[in-house]
């Protein structure tokens, strides 16, 4: 199994998805489109791609002006019937792909929060395992419509389109499942001035959130990671 991760943005990390693709001893071809790599033409030699997070909005082709062409590419893999993985700025990237509206700002959720399915998880692929509420990690601001024939798969009390699938194995998600509380340790440290500026009692809050709501947030990451590695 090869899989293509398109890295967006600095220090965001595979998390829990990278121990998911390890039990199956996947290959990994990590493209750091962010610093300049050049994305692949085509789907052909990789059996699916994970489209990872950033801090960028989904419609900034002056500041990504590959955008473009990483949403050729996830149009490839999808029609091909690969498995495609987009999170947080993926998931809005993959929604773009597929004619959906990103929009900036209105929609800022930052630590665990919680989520909700809906009927259409329950036959999912990928969701069907995972329960019907829970808390996962979040950290973003941005939002978008669903895709012309998408299933919406989830759903926050902020958000209202947290998960969503467009054919058989493309998932756009808005929530960070991959993020472990050992990702998010590193990402307070890696990010601590962005946090401190737009979050400033996080260092208060983290500890509360994360012995309330982590493990079961690891828990459901991991599940949700594996399942998703089994479809492709």
């Amino acid at each position: 199994m090869r899989v293509l991760v398109v890295q967006n943005y600095e220090g965001t990390g595979l998390g829990q998805l990278g121990n998911a693709l390890a039990e199956v001893e996947a290959v990994i071809d990590q493209c750091n489109a962010h610093l300049g790599d050049a994305l692949p033409a085509n789907a052909d030699s990789h059996d699916a791609m994970i489209m990872l997070g950033g801090g960028q909005s989904a419609r900034d082709d002056a500041h990504s002006p590959y955008f473009p062409e990483l949403l050729e590419l996830a149009r490839d893999f999808v029609e091909r019937d690969k498995a495609v993985l987009g999170i947080c700025l993926g998931g809005q990237l993959l929604a773009r792909a597929f004619g959906g509206h990103n929009r900036v700002g209105g929609s800022t959720e930052f630590g665990w929060h919680g989520i909700t399915l809906t009927d259409e998880a329950q036959d999912d692929l990928v969701f069907s395992d995972l329960p019907q509420r829970f808390p996962i990690f979040q950290w973003h601001d941005d939002t978008f419509t669903l895709p012309e024939d998408a299933v919406r798969l989830a759903g926050s009390s902020v958000t209202g389109n947290q998960a969503f699938r467009v054919g058989r194995a493309g998932y756009g998600i808005q929530f960070h499942f991959e993020a472990d509380r050992r990702l998010v340790r590193q990402w307070n440290e890696a990010f601590a001035e962005t946090i401190s500026r737009r979050h400033p009692d996080w260092p208060e809050r983290h500890e509360v959130e994360a012995a309330r709501d982590g493990p079961e947030a690891d828990a459901v990451g991991l599940t949700l990671a594996r399942a998703w590695v089994a479809a492709i």
